[in-house]
């Protein structure tokens, strides 16, 4: 994998374009233009609020809070209930499920020889693995030119493939586990994987399968990784654990750096 990583960097000049957020939901895809219904939506994904938690981390007036949330409900993005503690306020959360957004992207000249790098390199290829790889980021790519993020369905999918490879890798004792898993990324091509700090359990990747040949785009691009690593840890602790990236090599890292708290 390392002799075809190119790294060229996309300049998102258009800074007054704000991402347009797209949610699934019962009545079907919705997608969310308004900076201030992203602003909420981005305080509901992290958990339920009040409506005057929800006025007071807006900034939004009460009566613009109150229309941005009846149109939010009445697209079945969120929903309400009442609070158990005083009947008399509501508690809203997210009721569907948030997919990606897209972000308007502006590339200099040499970012567009990206696909054809890596069209030339999946010719050469005689290793179904790598053939299967490079098409993997090829359509990463694709959708990173067109400014698509999906992150959220990749790692929905990480989380899937780690609960079904965990019995592959199980073991009472964390550092035999962490050897199985590493052992396991290193046979399926995922990259190689090192411990750097025990205590929080710290993760790094080198040649990492998902985001080495990505364009840099100066955040951190291993959805489907953190997914697995996430899920096959918090099995492995028998309770939820939460994994951030914080090193990649879209970010123009060396490598990918994993957290597990």
């Amino acid at each position: 994998m390392g002799d075809s990583k190119i790294q060229t960097k996309i300049y998102n000049q258009n800074i007054q374009e704000k991402p347009i957020l797209v949610f699934s939901t019962l009545k079907g895809i919705s997608v969310i233009q308004s900076p201030s219904k992203s602003a909420i939506l981005s305080l509901l994904k992290e958990k339920e609020h009040t409506f005057d938690e929800i006025v007071k981390s807006s900034g939004k007036s009460k009566s613009t809070v109150s229309v941005h949330l009846s149109d939010l409900m009445q697209q079945g993005i969120i929903d309400s209930k009442i609070d158990s503690r005083d009947k008399r306020k509501k508690i809203f959360y997210l009721n569907s499920r948030y997919v990606g957004k897209f972000i308007p992207q502006v590339w200099d000249e040499k970012e567009e020889s990206r696909i054809e790098f890596l069209m030339e390199n999946l010719l050469n290829q005689g290793n179904p693995h790598e053939f299967f790889h490079l098409m993997f980021h090829i359509l990463r790519v694709e959708l990173i030119q067109q400014g698509i993020n999906i992150d959220p369905i990749l790692y929905h999918s990480g989380i899937k493939i780690g609960q079904t490879i965990y019995n592959q890798i199980e073991d009472d004792q964390t550092d035999n586990f962490i050897k199985k898993l590493s052992h396991f990324w290193k046979i399926n091509g995922l990259g190689k994987i090192e411990v750097e700090n025990r205590n929080p359990i710290i993760l790094r990747a080198y040649d990492c399968f998902e985001c080495e040949n990505l364009p840099q785009i100066e955040e951190a691009a291993c959805p489907l990784g953190t997914g697995i690593i996430e899920a096959v840890f918090s099995i492995h602790f028998a309770k939820k654990v939460k994994v951030s990236e914080t090193r990649c090599y879209a970010q123009g890292d060396e490598y990918c750096c994993f957290v597990i708290s």
